[in-house]
């Protein structure tokens, strides 16, 4: 069963589709520059070390912009850190990317809203789905959910406590400039999370995302609830 707000393709190789998603949508750029929005977690490590290998010869990296969905508000080296993971998983093995903006929180929410809405629409945006339905680092019950509809970037916290640190985020009318979305999902973890997304249920933040194109590339334990 198909969420209301994207395509299901359940596959047992998330990371090998993730990265064909990425080279057919930068071969399909409208522009001669491609801006890419990369998140954190282990799937998104495993996504990103299969796209360095699969890209390398596929993607001209020097017509690629690499930007953040959200980040911790930890240093840039600390184990951590989303900027940390995308470095050491993709652009440190396929060598350099166009422009590189990594999120800051010391710079604050300003400059990077300032950043990303002059670009106007984003070509590829990359999301995971937590155990409890977030994406980015939108959490059930944070303020982020109810940002106003021209903030594109903001920080953000979990008031349940269970994912430490504060945030930077895209907000959900950030999200909603993407012209395709991936969200990878793997594990039984999150298979109550993605039943909440393919029932719309919006209490799951997952459930709220919208752009041109959502693409959810869930394997068979992480899908299985959606039926």
């Amino acid at each position: 069963m198909n969420p209301p707000n994207g395509e299901l393709i359940v596959v047992d190789d998330v990371p090998g589709e993730f990265s064909e998603r990425v080279i057919e949508a930068f071969h399909n750029r409208p522009g001669e520059d491609f801006s890419m929005f990369l998140s954190g977690g282990q799937t998104a490590r495993r996504c990103y070390e299969r796209l360095a290998v699969d890209g390398a010869d596929q993607i001209d990296w020097w017509q690629v912009d690499v930007y953040w969905s959200d980040e911790r508000c930890v240093p840039p080296d600390h184990p951590d850190s989303n900027e940390r993971l995308v470095r050491e998983a993709l652009l440190e093995r396929v060598g350099a990317a166009n422009a590189v903006y990594p999120m800051r929180c010391d710079a604050g929410a300003d400059a990077y809203q300032q950043r990303v809405a002059a670009l106007g629409r984003f070509d590829l945006v990359h999301l995971g789905l937590g155990p409890d339905g977030h994406v980015a680092s939108l959490f059930p019950g944070s303020p982020a959910l109810d940002a106003d509809p021209g903030r594109l970037v903001t920080m953000n916290h979990d008031p349940s406590g269970r994912n430490p640190y504060d945030r930077m985020t895209l907000t959900f009318a950030g999200l909603a400039r993407a012209r395709t979305t991936l969200v990878t999902v793997e594990g039984e973890a999150k298979r109550d999370a993605m039943a909440r997304v393919c029932a719309g249920d919006e209490t799951c933040p997952g459930a709220r995302v919208r752009a041109e194109r959502i693409v959810w590339l869930a394997d068979p334990a992480a899908a299985a609830g959606c039926k």
